[in-house]
This record gives C-alpha cells, structure tokens and sequence, in this order.
C-alpha cells in the first residue's frame, strides 16, 4: 500500500471530488492516482490540469495511443510499476493490441510498432535519460516521419511530466489497481441485461 494514506473521497474538495467521481463512472474504479495526489489539492489540480493539457489535446499528430506509448516506455525506463501498469492498460486500449505494452516497456526497438513509433520513442527515451545531449541533429529523423517541432515539445513535454510522475508514485509506493492488469488484454464484461 501507499507510504501516504489516500483521503477519503466524502473529505475532498468539492471540484476534486466531481472529477473522481466522473473518472469513476467512466472507468468502473477510481485509479489510485486520484486519491493518492488528493491529499494536497492544489498539487492535485496542477498535476491534473498539465496531463490533460498533455494527453487529452486534439491538436498536432500524436495520437492517443502514441501519447500513452511515449509514458509506457518511459516509465519503464523510470521502473514506475504504476504508470506501466495504468498506462500500458491505456496503451493496450487504444492501439488494440493486447501484447504493445508490455513490448515497448521491455524494448520499443523490437515491438510490433511502426518506424514512426520507432523514432518518437527513441527520441523520448533520450529525453528521459539523456536530455543533456539533445542538439539539432535530434530533429531532422522525426521531422523525416511527420513530426512537427510543436510534437516534438509534446513528445519532450509527455516524457518529462510522466518523469515527476513516476518519481511521485515510486516514493510514494503507489500501486496499480487491480484491474488495470487485465484491461486491453480480456475483452470487458457487458453490464448484466
């Protein structure tokens, strides 16, 4: 369990609590991120207003499963067993297919991924353990597979968030909620009739 007893959700602020709650509805739990992080709500609403402005944005070329592949493969990298676990379940879901994370959290140069995919998550992992040595000779290659200079921040942006993030959830012994093992992978039980 977390190092941090998460709050209950009836002792939140009212805002923080609609936004669990609707995550709730929608996905059938609440993912232990939301309450763990609760415990100190402005942290909460910065955390939670920088990922969705990373990761539910329409504009550029990233895609939503691209998004949770750069955090995927990232977090790996971190050792983050919560945001591989959560995020690969994403991952799974959104590029239907059950075997991607666990591919990309192992070795993205060897997964069922596209040359594209290829160069976004090499870039990000030198940004993830080597961004010092980022220099202009980084862009050419992912503006040779479509990638303008606004997905490439994106591509940074989403690596270096999800830095703080697994660093938060490895400190805090954050763990994933059962049931993120099995999303994407076993096809979601219909609602009884």
């Amino acid at each position: 369990m977390s190092r941090y007893p998460a709050p209950d959700i009836n002792d939140l602020p009212e805002d923080i609590k609609a936004k669990v709650l609707e995550v709730q509805e929608k996905a059938g739990f609440v993912p232990n991120v939301f309450l763990a992080l609760a415990r100190r709500p402005a942290e909460w609403r910065a955390f939670f207003a920088y990922h969705d402005a990373l990761m539910l944005k329409e504009e550029g070329s990233l895609t939503k499963g691209d998004r949770e592949m750069i955090v995927t493969t990232t977090s790996a990298a971190n050792q983050c067993l919560y945001c591989v676990v959560a995020h690969g379940a994403i991952l799974r879901i959104h590029e239907k297919k059950p075997l991607v994370a666990d591919q990309v959290a192992v070795n993205h140069r060897k997964a069922d991924i596209t040359p594209r995919q290829k160069a976004m998550l090499d870039f990000a992992m030198k940004v993830c353990q080597r961004s010092h040595e980022i220099n202009d000779d980084d862009f050419p290659p992912l503006h040779a597979h479509g990638f303008s200079d606004e997905d490439i921040w994106d591509i940074a942006a989403i690596t270096a968030f999800f830095g703080l993030s697994n660093r938060m959830a490895s400190f805090s012994n954050m763990q994933p909620n059962p049931e993120f093992y099995l999303m994407g992978r076993v096809p979601r039980a219909k609602p009884a009739a």
